[in-house]
């Protein structure tokens, strides 16, 4: 998932800055060295100067300033998750879907006095949208971007201890149990003070709509269509229907232990009979590493006019009283249909979430707990026309004569997090014998903070003299998009040159 890119566009530093190496090595052109088959036993200099490597500690408490910069560097569009988010309920389960209709109806059929039943379809892909669907999804108050918000949101959750009892995880058979007279519509006073439904981003409503989740490194968001029939127990007939989409939406913290999740039900269309005065509720339950602290889906009317949604938060179970822990959880949510005129409530309908890492495994801020979209590939962005334009271009060279990292591709860089590799990695690219002209530093390209540096990429690596102004600020923009985007050792990720 990649996070949506900020006003503020930023020209990174090889923050593994290094110094250029020396002129008659192979591949050398004026200021600029490509050095092809690094040999592991070539001898080092001394370690580059401070402003060369202002992100050489990885252990370093990050500073305002460099979070700030890393911040504003992250860039990239939203990306599809992993094929199997919605965890079993895909296309191509009509069949088995139409069996359990069939089943359902035949067990109300000897339920004295039962007329009518209810069946959910499968989802399926809103890929192509219908006028009906379009006027939906135009109703809604999509926000452009809302990382602060979220943020609030999360630090408004009580912690796990603190929670009431029903806020407790509930395993699938405790949702199929549900009763719907558990969930029926709370008093006005009640209903006045549930949160509203949450905005989702406004690249929901236009990538959302295909079926899957797309994902930045803490937000996700996905469309999905689907519809719940009532069927006549007598004839078997299906008499009306209620066709509805679902969003699902889900948002993390780079600093909170929980993360949220919210699936809100928009009637599309609805036609026949036995269908007035519908509504659903729901329930959520966490697989893994992960519980739920908090939920609400109340029973809601569904109608033109009125939205159910149903809002959950979930926390890590890692040890954090452990140093170095990482773990993943799925949050998923299931709800129901009713109606007076059924004989019982419809099957359950499930969406999940794609998996999120919480960990406290951060070099620089090791009590620290944070989660993300773990399928979610982050993007640092340089500007050619940015504060820092000698190093996005040296990148945009460098990357130019194929190196990796760059963005469009399923070329990484993935992070390095041992000082001493890093320490090597510069000293390989920018050896303290290279002479800086005045004002200058040496950039080297992929970053010494990366497995694909100079000395344990294997390959071809890049060199510049640079501004050394530029040089230290987009270093610590790079220690900064790593804090901020919980970049892990081993964690992959890209840079975007615009």
């Amino acid at each position: 998932m990649l996070l949506a890119a900020s006003a503020v566009t930023v020209g990174l530093l090889c923050t593994h800055l290094g110094v250029a190496q020396a002129a008659d090595e192979p591949g050398t052109n004026g200021d600029t060295s490509l050095t092809t088959s690094v040999t592991p036993n070539d001898p080092f200099d001394a370690p580059s100067s401070w402003s060369e490597a202002t992100d050489g500690d990885p252990d370093a408490e990050t500073s305002a300033e460099e979070l700030a910069l890393g911040a504003d560097s992250m860039a990239g569009d939203p990306t599809a998750g992993p094929g199997d988010a919605e965890d079993g309920e895909r296309v191509g389960l009509v069949a088995e879907r139409a069996a359990t209709c069939d089943a359902q109806v035949k067990e109300t059929a000897t339920t004295p006095g039962a007329q009518y039943t209810a069946c959910t379809l499968p989802l399926e892909p809103a890929d192509e949208l219908t006028a009906d669907e379009q006027a939906a999804l135009a109703g809604l108050d999509a926000s452009a971007d809302t990382p602060a918000t979220e943020s609030n949101t999360l630090a408004g959750v009580p912690d796990v201890g603190q929670t009431a009892p029903q806020s407790a995880a509930r395993t699938d058979a405790d949702e199929a149990a549900a009763s719907p007279a558990a969930a029926d519509e709370p008093d006005p006073v009640t209903a006045a003070a549930r949160p509203r439904a949450w905005q989702e981003p406004q690249w929901c409503i236009d990538k959302g709509v295909d079926s899957t989740w797309y994902i930045e490194r803490m937000r996700g968001c996905g469309i999905w269509r689907s519809e719940v029939v009532a069927v006549d127990v007598r004839t078997g007939e299906r008499v009306g229907g209620i066709k509805y989409l679902v969003i699902g939406y889900s948002f993390s913290a780079r600093d909170s232990k929980t993360w949220a999740y919210q699936v809100r039900l928009l009637e599309s269309q609805r036609w026949g009979r036995a269908v007035t005065g519908t509504k659903a509720y729901g329930s959520a339950s966490c697989v893994n590493k992960c519980k739920v602290v908090d939920k609400s889906f109340p029973s809601q009317t569904i109608s033109k006019h009125s939205e159910p949604y149903g809002q959950f938060f979930m926390s890590t179970t890692i040890d954090t009283s452990a140093a170095k822990q990482r773990g993943t959880g799925r949050s998923k949510a299931s709800w129901r249909f009713t109606n007076p005129q059924w004989a019982g409530p419809s099957d359950a309908m499930k969406l999940a979430t794609v998996d999120v890492r919480c960990d406290n495994a951060l070099p620089g801020a090791p009590r620290q707990v944070g989660c993300v979209n773990l399928k979610a590939v982050p993007v640092i962005r340089y500007s050619l026309n940015g504060p820092w334009p000698d190093i996005a271009k040296h990148i945009k060279d460098a990357q130019a004569q194929g190196l990796p990292g760059k963005y469009g591709t399923t070329h990484y860089l993935t992070r390095l997090t041992d000082r001493a590799k890093i320490r090597e990695n510069r000293n390989k690219a920018c050896p303290t014998s290279l002479e800086r002209p005045p004002g200058k530093s040496c950039d080297e390209y992929p970053f010494a903070s990366t497995w694909q540096g100079a000395r344990y990429g294997g390959g071809d690596f890049s060199r510049r003299m640079v501004n050394a102004q530029q040089n230290e600020k987009a270093g610590k923009a790079l220690k900064g998009f790593y804090t901020y985007a919980r970049v892990l050792e081993g964690d992959r990720f890209l840079v975007w040159i615009a």
